[in-house]
C-alpha cells in the first residue's frame, strides 16, 4: 500500500473514532438528563401524592369554596400527566415546556386555596392542614435543588449538542437542544411573605 492510502485509511479510522466518541458523548448527556429528571420526579410525585390529602383536609371547612378545591385537584391533575410526560422524554423540550405551563397553573390554583384559607381562621388553625402546609413546602424546596441539577445537565447537554464538530453528528443522529425546567413561584412562597400588622 502507498503511504498516501495509509494515511487516508488513517484519517477515516480517526475520524469514525471522533464521530462514535461524540454520538457516546451526547447519549450520556442525554441519560444524565434523564437521571436528573428522575430526582425531580420522585418530589413532584410526593407534591401530588400530598394535595388530595390537603384538599380533603380543607373541605370540612370549605363546604361553600367547592369550585377552589375542584380547580386544585383539575391543575395537579394536569400536572402529573405532563410529569408522566417529560418522564417518558425528560430532554424533550416541548414535554418539558409543558410541565412548566401546567406546574405553574397548579401553583396559582394552591395560591388561590391558600388565600380562600386566611379567611377561615379554623382552617388555618387545623393541624393536619399545618403538617401537609410544612410537608409541601419541604417537598417544593426538594424539587427546587433537583430542578438545580436537572438545569445543570440540559445546560450541559445543550453545550456538547451545539458545538461544532459535535454539532454535525447531533443533527445526523437527531440530537434536538432541550430546555430548562423554570422555578415557578409556589403558592406556599407566596403565603410566607405576607406581612400581619
Amino acid at each position: 500500500m502507498s503511504m498516501s492510502t495509509l494515511v487516508s485509511i488513517g484519517l477515516c479510522a480517526l475520524l469514525v473514532f471522533w464521530a462514535v466518541g461524540a454520538y457516546n458523548r451526547l447519549v450520556r448527556l442525554k441519560n444524565t438528563i434523564g437521571n436528573a429528571f428522575g430526582q425531580i420526579d420522585v418530589q413532584l410525585k410526593r407534591r401530588y401524592d400530598l394535595i388530595p390529602n390537603l384538599v380533603e383536609a380543607a373541605k370540612k371547612y370549605l363546604q361553600h369554596e367547592q369550585s377552589t378545591l375542584e380547580a386544585v385537584i383539575t391543575a395537579r391533575n394536569q400536572a402529573r400527566s405532563a410529569s408522566d410526560a417529560v418522564r417518558s422524554r425528560p430532554a424533550n423540550a416541548g414535554a418539558v415546556t409543558a410541565l412548566a405551563v401546567a406546574e405553574q397553573a397548579l401553583d396559582g390554583s394552591l395560591g388561590r386555596l391558600f388565600a380562600v384559607a386566611e379567611a377561615y381562621p379554623e382552617l388555618k388553625a387545623d393541624q393536619t392542614i399545618r403538617e401537609l402546609s410544612e410537608e409541601l413546602t419541604s417537598t417544593e424546596n426538594k424539587v427546587g435543588f433537583a430542578r438545580q441539577a436537572y438545569n445543570d445537565a440540559v445546560l450541559d447537554y445543550n453545550n456538547a449538542q451545539g458545538q461544532f464538530p459535535a454539532l454535525l453528528i447531533a443533527s445526523l443522529f437527531g440530537f434536538a437542544p432541550s430546555v430548562m425546567l423554570r422555578a415557578t413561584e409556589s403558592a406556599l412562597e407566596r403565603q410566607a411573605v405576607r406581612i400581619q400588622m
